[in-house]
């Protein structure tokens, strides 16, 4: 037997197909077929692209904050290794 192998669709892909069935120019079977995807699919994505929208306008505002706390958080790892690293460098030497 052998196993088929999942279709992975580009995030780009899923949108386009999200939007078009958004438009409500068509039906939800009539976007899965001309895109070659299941209709319980282009539910699913147009569902995800509804509840996430509002994501996109607030990212801009926090993905800053969240960015500036990793850089921080990055910064500290690196004067820790810092740290380790001239210690154990002192050990070895002696």
């Amino acid at each position: 037997m052998s196993q088929k192998k999942r279709k992975q669709h580009s995030a780009d892909f899923k949108a386009k197909v999200a939007l078009a069935a958004l438009r409500n120019e068509m039906t939800v079977s009539e976007v899965a077929s001309r895109y070659g995807v299941h209709p319980t699919m282009v539910t699913n994505w147009k569902r995800a692209l509804q509840e996430g929208a509002a994501e996109i306008f607030e990212n801009g505002h926090n993905s800053r904050h969240d960015l500036e706390a990793q850089m921080d958080e990055l910064y500290r790892q690196i004067g820790r290794l810092q740290v380790e690293r001239d210690f154990l460098a002192k050990k070895l030497s002696l």
